[in-house]
């Protein structure tokens, strides 16, 4: 195991009718801003429970962050900021809320010239408005960690700092029975990929990290397609197991003390800004490529994870990964995402504008090994055709 220092500051509120914890989070003299994205948190019942919430707080709103948020958009809040003297954010939506409320947070106390330098020029963030999260999509695990990514102009950049960590989020499975199935089958594939970036590396005998990482993965493949079942969608149980694996799928823990991958992440971003790929989707893309191009370098993981997690017992090795990655793409088969990019109307031509992009972002040296150049971005990519 690798050394590492863990802290995960952010208090959790789990549970039914954890929303009105707000109340007692957020400092009554706080002027609070609250973030949402297109409406749907007001006819789900959400925007009533929070404004309940707040009937004691003096408070403001901020709607339209969308999925993938923008900084044009984002932007716009620091002159809502500036012009009610907002000090507290509280963002109620999924992940990409939550990320671009953590952007609004530094951007709107930056002493730089020009905010878009914290993703660009990787400017440091020195200080950020204090923010809390209702989650009302789980994926991401945006929640209770400190990195956010942020779209400008056709490039999805990522940044991160301690100081936009949520400190405290709100987690209420019967939120997400709302949700579409799309976004469902979306958030479950999102958790089981961020746990696979920090799990399909090398082995280095952190057993408690590959523990945790294989009962997520394990209850990700067994609860997420009961959420999609009409004769169990509705178990809060299952939305609750899927919200906290998604939780913890990134809050730091089972990172701690392991190599990182996140090539599959980072090639997945290719795809969303250049072709509007759903992330999560790009995501089921991508990884079944990783593993199979990368399957010498990730040989003893991929072994594991065959083993302990798809209970695959052939004993031909070659055969048992072949399965593991099998079985992997068929689990996304199930959630209802594409496993190709022929499923996406994606193409052999459009391979060398994605290559061309990924050098254009620095992504020239990535994976576990930082290994993974522009060409065998391009075999992956290839692969995954």
């Amino acid at each position: 195991m690798l050394n590492f220092t863990f802290q995960n500051p952010t208090r959790i509120h789990f549970g039914d009718d954890q929303i009105k914890s707000i109340s007692k989070e957020i400092p009554l003299d706080a002027k609070v801003l609250v973030t949402y994205g297109g409406g749907s948190i007001k006819s789900n019942g959400v925007y009533d429970q929070v404004e309940a919430a707040l009937s004691e707080h003096n408070w403001v709103e901020f709607s339209g962050i969308e999925p993938n948020p923008t900084y044009d958009q984002l932007i716009k809040a620091v002159d809502v900021i500036n012009e009610h003297n907002v000090d507290y954010i509280l963002a109620v939506g999924g992940g990409s809320v939550v990320d671009g409320s953590k952007f609004i947070a530094a951007a709107a106390v930056f002493e730089g010239d020009d905010a878009w330098d914290i993703l660009s020029k990787y400017a440091p963030v020195t200080k950020a408005l204090p923010l809390g999260a209702v989650l009302t999509l789980p994926a991401t695990g945006s929640e209770s960690n400190g990195g956010a990514v942020i779209t400008r102009d056709g490039s999805k950049l990522s940044f991160g700092s301690p100081l936009v960590r949520p400190t405290f989020a709100i987690l209420d499975p019967a939120v997400s029975l709302s949700l579409s199935d799309r976004q469902i089958s979306n958030g479950v594939v999102d958790a089981f990929v961020h746990t696979m970036e920090q799990y399909m590396t090398y082995s280095i005998n952190a057993k408690v990290q590959d523990r945790f990482s294989e009962g997520l993965l394990l209850t990700l493949i067994e609860e997420g397609p009961k959420a999609l079942k009409p004769e169990t969608k509705d178990d809060l149980d299952i939305r609750g197991n899927i919200m906290w694996s998604a939780t913890m799928a990134l809050n730091g823990l089972i990172g701690a003390g392991v190599p990182h991958d996140w090539a599959t992440h980072m090639i997945g971003h290719e795809l969303t800004a250049a072709h509007g790929v759903d992330h999560a989707r790009s995501l089921s893309i991508v990884l079944p490529a990783v593993m199979k191009v990368l399957r010498d370098d990730k040989r003893s993981k991929l072994l594991q994870y065959a083993e302990r997690v798809w209970n695959i017992t052939v004993t031909d090795e070659d055969e048992k990964i072949n399965q593991a990655i099998a079985k992997t793409e068929e689990f996304f088969k199930v959630m209802e995402v594409p496993t190709t990019l022929t499923d996406a109307g994606i193409t052999t031509g459009d391979i060398d504008n994605l290559i061309v992009k990924l050098e254009k972002h620095g992504m020239v040296a990535l994976g576990e090994r930082k290994n993974i150049t522009l060409e065998v971005s391009r075999q992956i990519l290839e692969a995954a055709l």
